[in-house]
């Protein structure tokens, strides 16, 4: 076996030892929140795929986007600074927005004029969401495409929460020996298993497999 595969073997064992110490010690949002900590409301559109001709010689290139709606009504003005990853079962971490040209938000929300008329694009929202229902945000959420080769992915959205903790990390340390200390904020994650022939990609389908609140 050569040195590379041994590398790549050990990388992937230590990426799935540390997902697995991580999941085992991360704790769960508090049941009752503190008196300071807040939650805005969410809904969400299960993700779509979107094909915009903006490759080489005008090859398409395929994004995945999700549409999320935000309503404060927590009774105070509150900070939002959103954090969006894509997560495949083949190890893949995608954030959202990375290198996403302008047209792409531009068709997506052409697409969804009719239903989202004000519908805006994460990188551009403003980072406060003012109370009440009457300042509503829809807002959308793209990725480039995944891993083909993926059977499941997860979408983690953090910055819907104030609520946070600070935890040891299993594995890595200080200088002076003490664990390195991880701070973690009360996030989205949405499940989906993806179904359909990766040689078909425009037909892949992804099935919802549910959501829940993590500390991430």
């Amino acid at each position: 076996m050569g040195l590379k595969m041994k590398n790549f073997i050990y990388e992937t064992l230590a990426i799935i030892v540390l997902g697995t110490c991580i999941s085992l010690a991360a704790p769960e949002p508090a049941i009752v929140p503190g008196p300071a900590d807040w939650t805005v409301d969410v809904g969400f559109e299960h993700p779509q795929q979107i094909e915009i001709s903006i490759g080489p010689g005008g090859k398409p290139v395929r994004y995945w986007y999700t549409i999320i709606t935000l309503t404060n009504n927590t009774g105070r003005v509150v900070d939002f600074y959103p954090n969006c990853e894509l997560m495949t079962d083949t190890y893949q971490i995608i954030p959202a927005g990375k290198n996403t040209p302008a047209i792409v938000f531009e068709q997506i929300k052409k697409r969804h004029q009719a239903g989202y008329p004000f519908l805006e694009f994460l990188e551009k929202v403003d980072n406060r969401i003012l109370k009440g229902r009457d300042n509503t945000k829809d807002i959308v959420i793209i990725w480039p495409d995944f891993d083909d080769k993926a059977k499941a992915i997860k979408i983690f959205i953090a910055g819907l929460s104030n609520e946070t903790v600070v935890i040891d990390h299993p594995v890595a340390k200080e200088k002076n020996g003490e664990p390195v200390r991880v701070f973690l904020r009360k996030t989205l994650e949405l499940s989906y298993s993806v179904g359909g022939d990766a040689a078909f990609r425009t037909d892949a389908r992804l099935i919802h497999n549910g959501k829940r609140w993590v500390m991430r």
